[in-house]
């Protein structure tokens, strides 16, 4: 079986509509990271050394190759990536093995079958 790994950075305000998004599209599955930092292009405005940026989260999700596109669209639409600045990015990384995915495998399967 062929799977990708979904990387959101997303703001923490957009994450559950991220991770609704994305099950509706057929991930099985999430893992979020809190609590992370990160700069784009023109790093946020700091005052007296506070940092004034949206607090963000890193939300994973492991799932079939032929749902990644269209999990990755999803996921891109309920955070508004493309339309917000700073909002937050999505990308796909290959996996070349995985364990410990038996208590997933039976939803997976369902979803290839259909």
């Amino acid at each position: 079986m062929r799977l990708k790994l979904i990387v959101a950075l997303v703001n923490d305000d957009k994450v559950d509509a991220v991770v609704e998004a994305a099950r509706a599209g057929g991930a099985t599955g999430d893992t979020i990271i809190t609590s992370v930092r990160g700069a784009g292009l023109k790093p946020e405005k700091t005052f007296l050394g506070l940092d004034l940026a949206p607090k963000r989260s890193v939300v994973l999700f492991l799932v079939v190759e032929t749902r990644a596109r269209s999990i990755l669209e999803r996921i891109r639409d309920a955070g508004r990536f493309d339309t917000e600045h700073g909002s937050g990015i999505a990308f796909q990384v290959p996996i070349e093995d995985a364990v410990g995915l038996n208590t997933q495998l039976p939803a997976i399967l369902e979803e290839l079958e259909s």
